[in-house]
């Protein structure tokens, strides 16, 4: 079968980036941009908050080792899909959360995953995730891709990605690599 890929937003794109790369069947996870209306947004165009683009993840996997569905329960556990335009102190559109679909399977995944996770009050608030077909991908600018790898010691990471890091390993250490 051949790889696949998925993208996702969930905040600052370094959280998610960090725990992909990381997942056993994951070949890649790319920073980057999706979803607005600004062709080749750069990081301070994304900052100003008026491309309509997120910050997201694109992940290519193996579809014979972790399952798309597996990576949008890693995703629904590395951020809070109930914060409309923000995680924590990261506010605007461009930390909105959504998962972009690339194939009607991924459309119709996400939608089963998001209708089970409401049913099951998990969040204990709805859902606010969007689901939307993907649209072009801009790659991040290089110093953001790995940025945690490169910089674990800056208050960002500290404060913000060592912790969403540590729950993914602490509920899917049997998946890592």
């Amino acid at each position: 079968m051949p790889h696949q890929t998925a993208t996702l937003a969930g905040g600052c794109f370094w959280c998610i980036e960090t725990v992909f790369n990381r997942l056993r069947g994951v070949d890649s996870a790319v920073s980057g941009y999706m979803g607005g209306h600004t062709e080749n947004p750069t990081y301070k165009d994304i900052c100003n908050g008026d491309t309509g683009h997120a910050e997201v993840v694109q992940v290519t996997f193996d579809p014979e080792v972790i399952s798309f569905r597996e990576l949008l329960d890693v995703f629904f556990t590395l951020h809070d899909p109930t914060q409309r335009n923000r995680q924590g102190n990261d506010v605007g559109t461009q930390y909105r959360s959504a998962i972009f679909w690339h194939t009607p399977e991924q459309k119709a995944e996400a939608e089963a995953a998001i209708t089970e996770l409401t049913a099951s009050r998990h969040f204990g608030a709805p859902i606010v995730t969007e689901v939307t077909e993907a649209t072009t991908f801009y790659p991040a600018e290089d110093y953001h891709q790995r940025y945690f790898e490169q910089n674990p010691h800056q208050p960002y990471c500290q404060f913000v990605v060592a912790p969403k890091v540590a729950k993914a390993e602490g509920k899917f250490g049997g998946r890592l690599k």
